[in-house]
């Protein structure tokens, strides 16, 4: 699978090398100037049926979502790394301050990057409360964005 350049009139489903068996799928073609486009291709060495071509492309869209949920995410200009871990690391520490009423508090959290660390300290249940609000906001509109990109994928336009 991988990003290539062509035209904006490519063939989604296309026979690439008929003696060999070989089929090139198409798709998220991004329109560049003068009929020029990019767009992702995945080879296959025999005729891919509707549901591989599906499924490729949907695990690719899956994909993107996780990872624009795990390093997309900027809070007060620095990125967050949303990992499984930290997102239940976030949660444990803002339902521990909730329960006790901020007497866990202050909690400090890196962000930012492994290269250029930002240590960022809570001192009081509000900051906190709205960190953790909006890493949640964050991850659901990503994965709703992620769900409407694949409720609009046309398979009609693959069947051949």
């Amino acid at each position: 699978m991988r990003r290539v350049e062509g035209t904006s009139d490519v063939r989604l489903v296309e026979c690439v090398n008929p003696v060999k068996g070989k089929w090139r799928i198409r798709w998220d073609v991004q329109p560049g100037e003068d009929g020029a486009a990019t767009y992702m291709e995945e080879e296959f060495q025999h005729k891919p049926t509707v549901e591989e071509i599906r499924k490729t492309i949907v695990g690719w869209y899956n994909r993107q979502t996780d990872e624009a949920i795990l390093s997309g995410f900027e809070y007060d200009g620095n990125m967050v790394w949303l990992s499984s871990e930290n997102q239940f690391d976030y949660k444990a520490e803002h339902d521990l301050a909730v329960q006790t009423g901020g007497a866990t508090l202050p909690v400090t959290f890196k962000l930012g990057t492994d290269e250029q660390p930002v240590y960022k300290t809570f001192d009081n249940l509000g900051q906190l409360t709205e960190f953790y609000r909006q890493t949640v906001l964050y991850i659901r509109e990503t994965l709703a964005a992620g769900r409407k990109r694949k409720d609009a994928l046309d398979m009609s336009l693959y069947e051949t």
